[in-house]
């Protein structure tokens, strides 16, 4: 091959490549609120490409969320110049919000500071993260506006959770396409996934929060009407088959979690238990694979197998650095570990309320606290709504709680793919505390929200 045919072989991708970028900004300019539906619906696909897989040095859902928000930054600028007002208000859940932000980011860099101990540039890239999900918040705070946009969001956050349920099943049953492209472009987090959903999120237990909270969300829109029988139960099925296909211990405690909780919000899901039972019965058979095989791997002591690996990381790295009064403070944002030994070349904090100890001490945990105190109380005031935002309130309500409980053994506030779409639910419900918008109650009102315009 010349030269020259190498070189247009390289510049007809990076070519498609800067066009599909300028599409991004330019859409995302034109119509903002097409930046969060573009970012909602391809966050499952794009969240577990690794770093440096399509784009140099960068993930893809960061380069994608750069693209989008620059464009309705760009927009929004343009709006401005030709008169459109600007209207700030802080909402109740901003507060709080900010205070955990501000301790999660700038108070683990300033604490090794007074510590006498510079911040390398792992502590730096280790804050990023919540600073994309701010991001990110900021974008769906400023875009989605009216209540057919709340519905579209919500159908795209549900489907798009349903399509990687669905290659997680696939990948299960060992599906050839499926696995295939899952090898060559989403890599695990270890040879010893082979058997479990990992889906395109490349990781477990992420897919089987991202599936836990996609049926919270359809579940709480159906009981309002909002997503028809016939959609619900294809989705119920999808969801039920993929969240026992991901193989997670971590995944059912959530569903038992969320159920708890769903089943005390909507008394009357009881009485309907019995028709959902063969729909059930078929995700159980279809994920039973994934499920029995995890069965098999408990321990003498109650426990799997792979928990005591965590507990002796926890025993050995990390526990003497925290007990040496490094809770008080923290010790660095960085909680990713070098491993001493040869089979492995890194270690993590899987524990959540550790790893808040570890990044910002007790300032951080606490602020967590206020943070969760603040959600709780917020999803209260709108969970009773009768519209999409009481269900978005549910789902939101529903999956903190799964958060409060599993952060004992995972930090799942931040956890890839999973933390973009509680931010999300966090932005749609923070933005609707405090305001004056009466609620869309009668069938009428519920049928014009999701109707909506005939033109996007």
């Amino acid at each position: 091959m010349t030269f020259a045919g190498l070189l247009s072989l390289i510049a007809g991708p990076a070519a498609l490549g800067v066009l599909g970028a300028i599409g991004l900004v330019a859409g995302a300019a034109y119509r903002p609120i097409c930046a969060t539906y573009a970012y909602v619906l391809l966050l499952p696909f794009v969240a577990g490409l690794g770093r440096g897989t399509l784009i140099p040095l960068v993930r893809p859902n960061e380069a994608l969320l750069a693209l989008l928000l620059l464009g309705a930054a760009v927009g929004a600028y343009v709006r401005f110049l030709r008169g459109a007002s600007v209207r700030i208000r802080l909402r109740p859940l901003d507060v709080p919000l900010i205070a955990f932000v501000l301790l999660s980011t700038v108070w683990p860099l300033e604490s090794m500071l007074l510590r006498g101990v510079p911040p390398a540039a792992s502590d730096i890239m280790a804050v990023a993260p919540v600073c994309k999900l701010v991001a990110l918040l900021l974008l769906v705070r400023c875009t989605v506006l009216s209540e057919e946009q709340l519905v579209r969001c919500m159908r795209l956050i549900v489907w798009s959770a349903a399509a990687t349920g669905l290659i997680a099943v696939l990948q299960v049953l060992q599906f050839p396409p499926v696995v295939s492209a899952l090898d060559s472009m989403w890599s695990s987090d270890s040879a010893a996934l082979a058997e479990r959903g990992t889906s395109t999120l490349s990781s477990s237990i992420a897919t089987g929060d991202y599936l836990v909270i996609g049926l919270t969300l359809m579940v709480a829109c159906a009981v309002r009407g909002i997503v028809g029988r016939r959609e619900a139960t294809l989705l119920g099925l999808v969801f039920g088959a993929g969240v026992l296909a991901t193989g997670q211990f971590s995944t059912w405690i959530s569903l038992v979690v969320v159920g708890v909780v769903v089943l005390r919000r909507f008394p009357g899901i009881r009485r309907k238990m019995l028709r959902i039972a063969p729909v059930a019965a078929i995700a159980l058979v279809v994920g039973a694979p994934a499920f029995l095989t995890r069965l098999s791997e408990f321990g003498t002591r109650g426990v799997p197998q792979s928990w005591y690996g965590r507990w002796d990381n926890l025993v050995t790295f990390y526990l003497p650095h925290l007990t040496d009064f490094g809770f008080v403070l923290g010790i660095s944002p960085n909680s990713v570990l070098r491993a001493p030994e040869t089979w492995r070349e890194e270690i993590y904090l899987e524990s959540g309320y550790l790893h808040f100890l570890w990044v910002g001490g007790i300032p951080l945990l606490l602020g967590f606290i206020w943070l969760s105190v603040a959600v709780l109380r917020g999803t209260a005031l709108l969970r009773s709504r009768n519209d999409v935002v009481g269900a978005y309130a549910t789902a939101l309500e529903a999956f903190w709680w799964t958060i409060l409980v599993l952060s004992v053994i995972d930090i799942h506030l931040v956890m890839r793919g999973v933390g973009d779409l509680v931010f999300v639910l966090l932005a749609i419900v923070s933005a609707r505390l405090g305001g004056d918008r009466a609620p869309v109650t009668t069938p009428a009102e519920r049928a014009n929200a999701i109707a909506g315009p005939s033109t996007w």
